[in-house]
């Protein structure tokens, strides 16, 4: 598919977000929002699990559509480029918590295309860590019928890694598709790659896993929204479960998370709750004026 650069905006959009040449197009209501120049950013209240405790922190979740080349899988960016792209709905995850003295830094992005009848899965993950330890980066990149993962750790356990997993669901990919396509979720059993951020703070093997699916209504007071449902993966056999909370109707927002998992020998729930959400063409608001977008958002450690 060849597509054809336009100005819209948001800088470089093309026509390949609105139809390809299988003849793809996304629905009205997904053109409608995501499709008109703007960011979805969430600011959400973290209690982190770590090190066997709650620890204070806050989570953003950045959503957005690009056009991305998917033979070298970066974003498309120059007019004169001749490869294939397709529209994607990227995820810009941020998690950052404090523990003790020092604090912590996650950083996740997903790249998953809107046309899941041509692309079963994302084609994209890369995250990064930070503490006062050291770092680590982890990227995975769709090949085939499975995944090539790259790892480099200052940590000795994972310091270099390059290997290739079998086809499986993303758990960093549950994020995305549940905001357009929640119907496609695993339900049942099924295998699925545990977040790389897990990986990271748990030691899951960042490897296809047995997990469990389901999809129930939510009936808690915790989170706030409109006919919320949970969205739930659960990996029996290293006891953690992921239960993402967000509204039943189209654009489906993410009123918050759970995720339970022992730490230290304790069997401890991170929870994150949204506290707001505006719609904005961030990267064109970067001067210091604009902090008070900022302090609208309610972002404090950035």
């Amino acid at each position: 598919m060849k597509c054809s650069l336009a100005i819209l905006g948001l800088g470089l959009l093309t026509s390949c977000q609105y139809i390809n040449d299988s003849g793809y197009s996304p629905a009205q209501p997904f053109r409608d929002y995501w499709y008109n120049g703007k960011a979805e950013i969430s600011r959400y209240s973290l209690q982190q699990v770590q090190y066997g405790a709650h620890n204070p922190g806050e989570a953003v979740l950045i959503f957005v559509t690009e056009d991305f080349l998917t033979d070298k899988q970066v974003k498309l960016e120059s007019e004169d480029n001749d490869g294939d792209a397709t529209s994607v709905l990227k995820l810009n995850s941020i998690r950052r918590f404090v523990t003790g003295i020092y604090d912590y830094s996650l950083y996740t992005s997903v790249f998953t295309p809107v046309n899941t009848g041509d692309f079963r899965h994302s084609l994209k993950i890369t995250m990064s860590a930070q503490d006062w330890c050291g770092q680590t980066y982890t990227q995975l990149n769709r090949r085939g019928k499975g995944y090539e993962v790259m790892r480099r750790s200052y940590f000795e356990k994972n310091v270099e890694e390059d290997y290739g997993i079998n086809d499986a669901w993303l758990e960093d990919e549950i994020w995305t598709r549940l905001r357009f396509a929640p119907e496609s979720l695993p339900i049942g059993d099924t295998e699925a790659v545990p977040a790389a951020y897990a990986a990271r703070l748990t030691d899951q093997p960042l490897e296809p896993q047995p997990a469990i699916g389901s999809m129930t209504a939510y009936k808690g007071t915790i989170f706030k929204g409109k006919a919320l449902n949970v969205y739930s993966l659960l990996y029996p056999e290293y006891n953690r479960e992921l239960r993402i909370v967000f509204e039943k109707a189209f654009p489906h927002e993410i009123a918050g998370w759970e995720e339970t998992y022992t730490s230290r020998g304790k069997v401890l729930t991170t929870r994150a709750v949204r506290s707001s959400l505006i719609r904005s063409d961030y990267w064109k608001h970067n001067a210091p004026a604009d902090t008070t977008l900022r302090q609208q958002l309610g972002v404090q450690g950035f």
